[in-house]
């Protein structure tokens, strides 16, 4: 997809993001992933993180594709003021896990549309999460699953995960990785602009 003859770079590797901007019709020209310290800073509140981790993202991308309007986007599941990480081993997956059980946790979703010239929106997007207990049975099914690996919070919710999901209040698709509605209403505004 070109806004107005821009290409449009999507700053992330996630399969995920790529797979629901096809949903909505828009495919990017370039996938740029970055690498940036996802590490949260001290005393970093959730929706602040995910606000950062998009910037950061956007920033390091649009300085390798001049003229280009960048879209970026990081997903962070927050239990309480607690930041939970992308799970890379299944002791991590597990604590994760129990820390959701029977719990409401919020996703918050930040992502930045950068066009280069100083023109620039970015939003956090929170969706409320409630998880059913998850029995010790449970949790080391989903575990052998391998689906938790690299996910934030160790779930995917359009996986066998979305079994744990008690109730959802606010955006789908921003639990799963970028939240459409929100990222459509942006790209539009942007276009109607350039």
């Amino acid at each position: 997809m070109s806004i107005n003859k821009k290409r449009l770079v999507l700053a992330s590797a996630s399969p995920r993001r790529r797979e629901l901007l096809a949903q909505i019709g828009i495919i990017p020209d370039i996938v740029d992933p970055t690498d940036i310290d996802e590490a949260p800073r001290k005393g970093e509140l959730p929706r602040e993180y995910a606000a950062r981790m998009a910037a950061e993202k956007a920033a390091i991308s649009a300085g390798r594709h001049s003229g280009a309007v960048i879209l970026a986007a990081d997903t962070v599941v927050a239990c309480g003021r607690r930041i939970l990480p992308k799970a890379e081993d299944v002791d991590t997956a597990r604590a994760c896990l129990k820390m959701l059980s029977g719990r409401r946790h919020r996703v918050f979703g930040g992502f930045v549309l950068y066009t280069g010239d100083d023109r620039k929106i970015s939003r956090v997007v929170m969706t409320a999460v409630i998880f059913k207990p998850l029995s010790e049975a449970e949790v080391a099914t989903y575990l052998a699953t391998d689906e938790w690996h690299g996910k934030a919070g160790s779930y995917a919710i359009q996986g066998r995960a979305a079994a744990f999901v008690r109730r959802i209040n606010g955006s789908y698709s921003n639990v799963v990785g970028l939240p459409l509605f929100e990222t459509a209403q942006a790209l539009n505004g942007l276009e109607a602009r350039l």
